[in-house]
């Protein structure tokens, strides 16, 4: 993972991705204007930022890809397993603010469509032999449901896509280290994406460490996306904070950061 610049934003850009028709990474907390605890590049419309603050600092996001702000695409993040697929030219993006949705895919060019996180885990999927892209908001919720595999599924079935050609990226997330669970947590990886002995380590009764990357890992290998094809950040979230936004270290009072795609 390296850092790139695109006018006034820094973000995190997968090796892979580099040559490709594609722009894509994760951004950092830099480059904005709000002010504190959102400083500076906050991209979430769900705190208590001034909304003018977050939709400059969303504009000058797309702008950074000569992109109007219109075509900046995100959806209302629910932790849910809805998936919203962007199958034919679209220029009204506004109205995707309010529909219900965790992942996004599409195979159009033109649109710069991100997932907001600040401790859960963004997902970038691409093939880039039927030039076709998915975001994938994964917290817990969504990790347990196995939502980054039916988002695989969803653009096998949209758009061909094969998983032995397909490229993946891990964005910044909350480490293992800092992000302790409960039952409710095991018992829905235990009835949903499972692995739980590979991703959660007990420190007390009914308590365990949960690793999200690793479930993101396990389920990008499970959905057939060779390991070799996934590049990863490596940084904690709740560690970095000059660098990353983090809900938990903050207690909610914070920003997001977001991992985005753009189709040329």
């Amino acid at each position: 993972m390296k850092t790139a610049r695109q006018a006034k934003i820094n973000y995190l850009q997968p090796d892979w991705a580099i040559g490709q028709p594609v722009a894509m990474g994760f951004t950092t907390r830099h480059g904005g204007v709000s002010r504190a605890p959102f400083n500076s590049l906050n991209l979430g419309l769900n705190t208590n930022d001034p909304e003018a603050h977050v939709e400059t600092n969303r504009a000058a996001v797309a702008r950074a890809f000569d992109l109007p702000p219109h075509l900046l695409l995100t959806v209302r993040q629910v932790h849910g397993s809805n998936i919203l697929a962007v199958t034919e030219p679209n220029f009204d993006l506004a109205h995707f603010q309010k529909v219900e949705s965790d992942a996004i895919v599409t195979n159009q060019p033109g649109i710069l469509m991100g997932v907001l996180v600040a401790d859960c885990y963004p997902v970038i999927l691409y093939d880039p032999k039927v030039s076709a892209a998915g975001v994938v908001h994964a917290g817990w919720k969504g990790a347990a449901a196995g939502l980054i595999g039916q988002t695989v599924q969803a653009m096998q079935d949209l758009f061909g896509c094969r998983p032995e050609q397909m490229k993946a990226a891990i964005g910044p997330g909350i480490g293992a280290h800092k992000y302790e669970v409960d039952r409710p947590v095991r018992d829905a990886f235990r009835q949903g994406s499972g692995q739980w002995s590979r991703i959660a380590e007990e420190t007390r009764l009914g308590h365990w460490l949960l690793d999200l990357k690793m479930s993101c890992l396990l389920q990008l290998e499970q959905a057939g996306i060779a390991r070799a094809s996934v590049d990863v950040v490596q940084e904690c979230t709740c560690c970095h904070k000059e660098k990353f936004f983090s809900h938990r270290r903050d207690q909610g009072q914070t920003g997001r950061q977001m991992g985005f795609v753009l189709l040329k």
